[in-house]
């Protein structure tokens, strides 16, 4: 059973996870993986009755880890982003290399074959969408891209004149280039024009500009206010940023885009689980069977090990029916 939590909280624990995210923030950490790992740094300090982590050692965090496991029955991604945030916290922010540190085992993560559309499939549910979130939908099935790999376009990174779309700082820190699907392209020129009315609106309001690197916004003080860095799809409502205090324009929410395609899936009588990476597993797949070099699909998708991107050579031979069956060569029964 889990522990309840003391009411007695020690004046150094909020300063140390202030501390956190200043070392999580001074990195360049995401802004999800600052939420991911504050909260689990502070349910792992709580779950033992608020005692500081200097104070603790391997027994404590195999045996938060183990809970996890046993009574929450999380999967071994959460395991390991868990794992990941305690270890983070000891060695980042408390200075602690430990032996122990190293001997911890993460769970083993699970290889399953990813959920694929067939092309029927994928054209019935873009089909179903509404113009603006069909839009992004197409964005992702036509170029690979994540989710918020397509929140997070820029107005300066979409070239027309070349057909392409350059991702910034993707999975792993790493850009890339993505063709640009001519069929999208006076789609995506009206919601640049679009996006271009909403940037002049905010700049004659002077409102704040969208969020840019830090290290650029400190060289550049108003480079977010900038056209070139706008959102090709920006947040149709002003919001608060939580590292600065400030009133931005953001992008717009991937969570608009999650329950369309929910949506899209049902109008479409989908019975597969559609989600935004069915779109990206999807693109992989159909390039592949279309006979594109498996070095040019890791490229597009952005994985460091083409091993990752060999997964969907299973998924062709589970869309082409693989090996025939030794049942399939016997005389058929006599009736």
């Amino acid at each position: 059973m889990i522990a309840a939590a003391s009411t007695d909280v020690p004046p150094q624990a909020p300063r140390l996870l202030v501390q956190l995210r200043e070392r999580l923030r001074y990195l360049h950490y995401s802004l999800r993986t600052e939420k991911a790992y504050v909260y689990w740094v502070r349910f792992f300090i709580r779950w033992h009755g608020m005692r500081h982590p200097r104070d603790m050692g391997a027994p404590e965090v195999e045996a938060f880890l183990t809970m996890l496991a046993t009574q929450r029955h999380v999967s071994a991604a959460t395991h390991g982003q868990a794992l990941s945030a305690i270890l983070f916290l000891y060695k980042e922010v408390l200075g602690m290399e430990l032996p122990w540190m190293t001997a911890l085992q993460r769970p083993a993560p699970a290889r399953r074959i990813p959920a694929v559309l067939a092309h029927g499939e994928v054209a019935a549910l873009l089909a179903a969408f509404d113009p603006e979130m069909g839009l992004v939908a197409r964005l992702l099935y036509g170029t690979g891209m994540r989710l918020m790999e397509a929140m997070r376009l820029r107005v300066k990174d979409v070239d027309f004149d070349r057909n392409v779309v350059v991702v910034r700082e993707a999975k792993g820190r790493k850009d890339r280039v993505v063709m640009l699907p001519r069929s999208l392209a006076a789609a995506l020129g009206a919601q640049v024009a679009a996006a271009r009315r909403v940037w002049e609106t905010d700049r004659l309001r002077e409102q704040g500009g969208v969020q840019v690197p830090h290290a650029l916004e400190l060289k550049y003080p108003k480079v977010g206010q900038s056209w070139g860095w706008f959102w090709v799809f920006p947040s149709p409502a002003m919001s608060t940023d939580p590292a600065t205090g400030e009133v931005r324009r953001h992008h717009l929410h991937e969570e608009r885009l999650q329950r369309a395609i929910k949506a899209a899936a049902a109008r479409a009588g989908l019975q597969k689980k559609v989600s935004a990476h069915t779109l990206r597993h999807s693109f992989a797949t159909h390039l592949l069977q279309a006979g594109t070099d498996i070095r040019t699909v890791q490229e597009l998708l952005g994985h460091s090990d083409v091993s990752t991107t060999m997964i969907y050579t299973h998924v062709l031979k589970v869309a082409a029916g693989g090996t025939a069956s030794p049942l399939d060569a016997l005389p058929a029964p006599t009736p």
